[in-house]
């Protein structure tokens, strides 16, 4: 009789138990859904993003067209240095560009003198190339004029 009724407890024990993680479970899965219930609306009221701001950060991607190797890399942390958000370096078309140029993407050449600017760039060099298939508002493209630039 003491082997089947420790078997019992054993079996008890183990019900027990599952009942007990299970009901733990179920207590964080409504924990969970609840907090989806609540948590958009606290969100939605904290997300208001200030149009400013956003304008403020100027994305641009950096490219070389003189053929130096590393100069969009070095050029991209004095960029950041600026405060500019370069997302994207890479190599121009050609590498027989004589001067650095600033094409504004968006269409707002504010964002492009900018550049320019920050570099010592002429506004000459500031082209204006308007796309809706470009993610971000400035290309860089470093010629071999790169040394003059603020750098």
């Amino acid at each position: 009789m003491t082997e089947t009724s420790n078997q019992d407890n054993r079996n008890h024990l183990f019900l027990n138990s599952a009942i007990g993680f299970l009901g733990v479970l179920l207590i964080i899965l409504l924990v969970a859904l609840g907090s989806r219930i609540i948590y958009p609306r606290i969100a939605a009221e904290r997300t208001t993003v200030d149009p400013v701001l956003v304008s403020n950060v100027i994305q641009l991607e950096v490219l070389n067209g003189c053929g130096v190797p590393g100069i969009a890399t070095r050029f991209t942390d004095q960029l950041r240095g600026f405060g500019f958000d370069v997302v994207e370096t890479g190599n121009y078309d050609h590498f027989n560009l004589s001067e650095s140029i600033v094409i504004s993407r968006s269409g707002q050449m504010e964002n492009a003198i900018k550049v320019a600017k920050a570099l010592g760039i002429p506004e000459e060099q500031v082209l204006r190339e308007q796309s809706p298939d470009f993610y971000l508002d400035v290309t860089l493209v470093i010629g071999s004029d790169y040394d003059s630039l603020n750098f």
